[in-house]
């Protein structure tokens, strides 16, 4: 008995581990691409405020780049780069809809490729106005924006990475015309090392920005999770609308007056059928049935309240208000007495099914004690509800209505019959009764 049970055990911790890792990856990969868009519209920005100042200012453009080829080469580069970063974000909305990860390897290509190419534009202008007014113009800053970004990676090793080939590229830039690396005879060399190591360093701790963030994003993708399964798990056994309503009061005792339609519905002769039939074959029957009609209750705004052996009791107007409960309360169950002659046909087990519907006051909320509790209607409306469906077989008929149901509905009443003043145990006085078809 007990590896069957750990079996499932098994299966449902692969189950839920295997969600988490999706949703993970979803998260991930939604971060990589507000990354990458950001990328796009910075480089986007960048041509933008060359091209205007190429229009408008020519001379400073001049200055910069001492001819006009190398001005459209810096051009080309950054096209290069937001046609790159745009193929970056189709890959990762394909992965996305594929439901898989950007394999790490493309990751630090990648990065090696979005880091050199400001190194590239960054070599032209030392070509162009030498490597002292170059080095300490813009573009050695860019490289602080991959690095920033880099965060969103969620990754340590890859923003660690980017900064180490921003500062390894930067460094040997910089030092790749100098004649002596003797830090005595050149003493701009620890000039070039120390920044170059600021980089590194700020690559290093946006990594652990990132992997601080990371651990948040699994704390709350594993509370989601977590949530989710427990809403589904717990859906099963009330309505999900019970459900979020529940999710959304906690611990609280908040209870409600409100006007609900309530709706029993039982299978006649059900006990005296099911003698002669095995366990296995009741539970079949009923789950079927229940399935058809409890599809039908919930198209019409209803929920089952809870299950009572060959029946239920349904709600309408509570745990949310619905209007004209009464009329959705009618239509479920005409529909539901149709739909069973349809379910019955050619069964070797016909159902028939009897439902008492009555429309008032209830005190709606969760109800019990401090360690269980469970959400429910209590009121005279519901016990007399409950009445209204075994008059059922007193009068031979599948649907019973009260007289505030019948006032409710108005013409979707017409053809009702009245069984005028009918007694009813447990109360003193009669009272009116409609049967509908």
């Amino acid at each position: 008995m007990l590896a069957p049970w750990s079996d499932r055990n098994e299966a449902l911790g692969a189950a839920a581990s295997a969600e988490f890792g999706q949703a993970f990856t979803r998260q991930v990969l939604s971060t990589e691409l507000l990354r990458v868009k950001v990328l796009i519209g910075t480089a986007a920005l960048f041509l933008a405020i060359s091209a205007f100042v190429d229009i408008f200012e020519p001379k400073i453009m001049l200055w910069i780049w001492h001819g006009g080829s190398r001005a459209l080469y810096s051009y080309a580069i950054l096209i290069f780069f937001i046609l790159f970063e745009a193929w970056i974000h189709s890959r990762i909305l394909a992965d996305i809809g594929r439901g898989r990860d950007v394999p790490l390897v493309m990751r630090y290509i990648g990065t090696v490729i979005e880091t050199s190419l400001p190194t590239l534009v960054l070599v032209m202008q030392i070509d162009s106005i030498g490597p002292e007014k170059a080095l300490a113009f813009g573009m050695p800053l860019t490289y602080f924006v991959f690095i920033i970004l880099s965060t969103l990676r969620l990754d340590f090793w890859l923003s660690s990475f980017t900064g180490f080939v921003a500062a390894a590229e930067l460094l040997v830039v910089a030092l790749v015309d100098r004649p002596v690396l003797d830090v005595s005879q050149n003493p701009e060399i620890y000039f070039h090392a120390e920044r170059s190591f600021i980089i590194l360093l700020c690559g290093m701790i946006a990594g652990a920005v990132g992997l601080q963030l990371r651990r948040q994003f699994v704390a709350s993708i594993l509370a989601a999770t977590a949530r989710d399964r427990l809403t589904d798990l717990f859906g099963q056994h009330v309505s999900p609308q019970v459900v979020e309503r529940l999710m959304k009061e906690g611990t609280t005792e908040a209870r409600d007056i409100r006007q609900v339609a309530v709706m029993f519905v039982d299978f006649r002769s059900f006990t005296a059928a099911a003698r002669s039939r095995t366990p296995q074959e009741v539970v079949d029957r009923l789950d079927g049935a229940f399935a058809v009609l409890v599809e039908i209750l919930e198209c019409h705004g209803g929920i089952v309240n809870k299950f009572l052996g060959d029946g239920f009791l349904a709600l309408f107007g509570a745990p949310f208000e619905t209007p004209d409960a009464a009329q959705h309360a009618v239509a479920a169950a005409r529909e539901m007495v149709a739909a069973m002659e349809q379910v019955n046909a050619g069964s070797d087990w016909p159902l028939r099914i009897g439902i008492g519907i009555h429309l008032g006051e209830v005190i709606a909320g969760s109800i019990g004690s401090p360690r269980r509790k469970e959400y429910t209607v209590i009121g005279d409306t519901v016990n007399f509800a409950s009445r209204l469906e075994t008059l059922n077989k007193e009068f031979d008929s599948q649907l019973l209505i009260s007289s505030e149901v019948r006032a409710a509905i108005g013409a979707d009443g017409d053809g009702a019959v009245p069984h005028g003043q009918v007694s009813i145990r447990g109360y003193d006085r009669a009272v009116e009764v409609w049967q509908l078809s």
